[in-house]
């Protein structure tokens, strides 16, 4: 790789890192910034569902405002307190976990509204949903903050007042494959895979039993078919931008012989991260009613248009033709 006069080859390689992850944190806000704006503005959206969607966008927006720029700083390195850098790291942790949990979130629901259609308004209330939206942030928040109390690199820095702060210098790796990768990566994957793959398997029944009844009623199954192949392409998504940086993680772990390029960590890094900045498209606005609020909202706020009288009364017609 060429580097410009008077710039290192690991400096024009840093460079090219913080420009990727900039543009990738302002997709993520942007984006979901708009995820959250629609919601509040068109209010046939405020149901339990997307009550998860917005709960996703928030931890996505973190990721934009905290996380990559935490990412950014750590990866510069600088002199700091042990516990000062492990709490920095334990923060990038927690706001990626939660939108994991999040997007585990989600597909639960799917699935519910999937396998009990009739009962679903009943057992997924409002009030449940919230519920739900805390648990998943406080779990987040102690499964990212386990290293604090212990799980952590400080005996091999224990002779020292300062260190270099640097992500693998304070967090252990065993730590990093066995509890963060295996427990809350391999496991909420697995069972998205598992929730998905019956959500297809119920609608197809569902579909070839009304075909053969000739029946007419099939606008409700339709209509989560189609969801089915966005969340379908959402787990896809998820293994694709998470997986790499996790394997690397492994291979540092089990074979200590084997170093890993510090440029491969740098695209595994920010492809997790760019996960955050492709949710509002595959959730948010492939939905018909996130595009018709958001055309207006575009119409009226960028445009200096004003918007059109069709948001409330074109809000049943969207109702029925969900997608």
């Amino acid at each position: 790789m060429s580097s410009s006069p008077g710039i290192k080859p690991r400096e024009h390689v840093d460079l090219v890192y913080i420009s990727i992850e900039t543009a990738i944190a302002l997709a993520s806000v942007l984006g979901n910034v708009l995820v959250v704006l629609v919601v509040c503005v068109n209010r046939a959206l405020r149901d339990t569902t997307f009550c998860f969607i917005v709960s996703l966008a928030v931890a996505d927006i973190a990721v934009g405002i905290l996380v990559i720029p935490l990412a950014i700083i750590i990866s510069m390195g600088f002199n700091t307190q042990f516990y000062t850098c492990l709490f920095l790291s334990c923060l990038l942790l927690i706001i990626t976990q939660s939108s994991i949990l999040s997007l585990l979130a989600i597909a639960i629901d799917r699935y519910l509204r999937v396998k009990i259609p009739i009962r679903y308004s009943t057992i997924v209330t409002e009030r449940r949903a919230y519920v739900a939206v805390c648990l998943c942030w406080i779990l987040s928040f102690l499964t990212g903050l386990v290293p604090m109390i212990g799980w952590n690199n400080r005996d091999a820095h224990r002779n020292s007042s300062s260190i270099i702060c640097n992500f693998t210098t304070v967090m252990r790796m065993d730590y990093m494959v066995y509890f963060n990768f295996f427990g809350w990566v391999v496991v909420p994957l697995s069972v998205m895979i598992a929730l998905y793959a019956e959500i297809f398997r119920v609608i197809r029944r569902q579909l070839n039993r009304r075909a053969e009844a000739t029946c007419d009623g099939d606008r409700y199954y339709q209509k989560e078919l189609k969801l089915a192949k966005s969340l379908a392409l959402v787990v896809f998504l998820f293994a694709v931008c998470w997986l790499p940086i996790h394997i690397m993680n492994c291979i540092t772990f089990f074979r200590r012989d084997c170093k890993v390029p510090k440029i491969a960590f740098y695209v595994g890094i920010f492809m997790s991260h760019v996960n955050s900045a492709l949710n509002p498209m595959v959730y948010a606005f492939r939905i018909k009613r996130f595009r018709v609020t958001l055309l207006q909202i575009t119409r009226r706020c960028m445009l200096c248009k004003p918007t059109e009288p069709t948001l409330r009364s074109s809000i049943p017609a969207l109702e029925k033709t969900d997608m």
